[in-house]
């Protein structure tokens, strides 16, 4: 099934939702319009009860250029913008399903801000990952709240305000891309790791995606109560119990 929307679609096949960016004639860079758009797609995904994991990708040469700066330049974006392209990340960061995104061509500023949003980063190795927002006077959006978790501060402090990119397989090695995949088959490589994904996709797996997300903000009696209940709702999912009888039946499991 497909959820045309004017600057991007969604695709459903199972539990699985394809999202792509389509704006490729401006390298998929994003305007106000389209951010609005982005947080509406965002939010249909995360209230969709059937989908466990979501993948995105740029149509055409580049994942995503950020900002659409012709758009800027020409005052078409206002602060309101800022507002909405972070609530949109959010949603990615703590829905519920896995979130995938599949970099080629530039990630470049809130592209980058986004593929960061993204649970799993898959990225050919001559990609150009950076966030060079100081270009225009302007702060990299939450790029400045995640990258250095990503990376580390020394690292993230040089992108940041350098405006300077990394290459895919320099992401690679820095922590900030978690798959290469081959630009002449990267779509086919991608589907593949949608599979590994969705062999482990159980809701175990997607409460640890929850744990996660919190370890840097809480404080260890906090996170071990957090880690306690994210604990109790995997121990009493259909999940664990369907791995308990696959295990018991030496077979692979199916998850719900």
């Amino acid at each position: 099934m497909t959820t045309e929307y004017e600057f991007m679609r969604i695709e459903k096949a199972g539990k699985i939702a394809h999202l792509t960016l389509n704006r490729p004639h401006r390298l998929n860079a994003v305007h106000q319009p389209a951010a609005f758009e982005l947080k509406a797609a965002a939010q249909a995904l995360a209230d969709d009860p059937d989908i466990r994991l979501v993948a995105i990708r740029g149509e055409g040469r580049a994942f995503s250029t950020g900002i659409d700066l012709k758009d800027l330049a020409a005052g078409l974006i206002d602060m309101q913008y800022f507002r909405v392209w972070e609530e949109a990340l959010r949603i990615f960061e703590t829905m519920d399903a896995l979130v995938l995104c599949q970099v080629q061509g530039h990630a470049v500023g809130g592209g980058l801000q986004l593929a960061m949003a993204c649970d799993i980063r898959a990225a050919t190795a001559d990609a150009n990952l950076s966030v060079p927002a100081i270009n225009e006077g302007l702060l990299p959006g939450l790029g400045t709240f995640r990258l250095a978790r990503y990376i580390g501060h020394g690292r993230a402090k040089r992108m940041v305000l350098s405006g300077d990119g990394i290459s895919g397989e320099e992401g690679l090695k820095v922590g900030l891309v978690d798959h290469l995949i081959p630009a002449e088959s990267m779509v086919a490589a991608f589907d593949a790791l949608i599979e590994k994904y969705m062999a482990v996709n159980s809701q175990g797996c997607r409460l640890s995606k929850l744990a996660v997300n919190d370890c840097f903000d809480l404080e260890f009696d906090t996170f071990l109560e957090r880690y306690m209940d994210l604990q109790q709702q995997g121990y009493d999912s259909s999940d664990f119990k369907e791995a308990i009888d696959a295990y018991n039946a030496k077979r692979k499991p199916t998850w719900g």
